[in-house]
């Protein structure tokens, strides 16, 4: 089987090579801009499942809810409407009763899967639940490489440990050989003392 040689110089952005927060803003912009999924009349009253205390602030959270399920069910799908609402479900805060989770409102959920279903971003499984459609994987792809332009000031924070030099290194080993002779001179101490007792 043949595979495609990459040209040199061009680099193919795929959608987890970009951080999801990127890529969320990108396409719920998108999906609000090209009227590819409408937010239904309830969405700035509504509060997305029991354990929340209010509606959400943000007023495109609609859209930013269909980008994530789309993102959720390329990376894990085939996904149905009870998994979702398990992810998205929270800790409730019962007063003086332990937290419990609760799990997030279906009817949003089902919307969003119906809208991006009609869209053609999604597909019903074989088995049940959606999978993401060659449309919506090929819409993913797309909105990746957008989405990089805006993640280019990003560095992600990577630990870096430097290299101990020499002296810092003979520093370390002085110490340690000198705690293993001190380990040595205690036990001596203790058996000293355990023989002293006995007689």
């Amino acid at each position: 089987m043949d595979r495609k040689v990459q040209p040199k110089g061009v680099e193919i952005m795929g959608v987890f090579d970009v951080p999801a927060r990127f890529l969320m803003e990108t396409v719920s912009k998108d999906l609000k801009e090209k009227k590819t999924v409408i937010a239904p009349d309830f969405a700035p009253f509504v509060k997305t499942g029991a354990q929340a205390d209010r509606a959400p602030q943000d007023p495109d959270w609609y859209y930013v809810r269909c980008a994530s399920i789309l993102y959720r069910i390329l990376k894990e799908g085939p996904l149905g409407t009870e998994s979702l609402r398990s992810y998205y479900g929270g800790r409730k805060n019962r007063g003086t009763k332990p937290h419990r989770h609760y799990k997030a409102g279906g009817k949003i959920i089902r919307l969003a899967l119906q809208q991006l279903e009609k869209s053609g971003l999604v597909k019903k499984g074989e088995k049940g639940g959606r999978t993401i459609s060659p449309k919506g994987q090929k819409y993913l792809n797309d909105m990746s490489r957008v989405a990089s332009e805006a993640a280019k000031g990003y560095v992600k924070k990577v630990r870096v440990y430097k290299k101990a030099s020499k002296a810092d290194s003979e520093i370390r080993d002085a110490l340690r050989r000198g705690k293993k002779e001190g380990e040595g001179k205690h036990d001596d101490a203790k058996n000293k003392k355990k023989k002293e007792g006995s007689e």
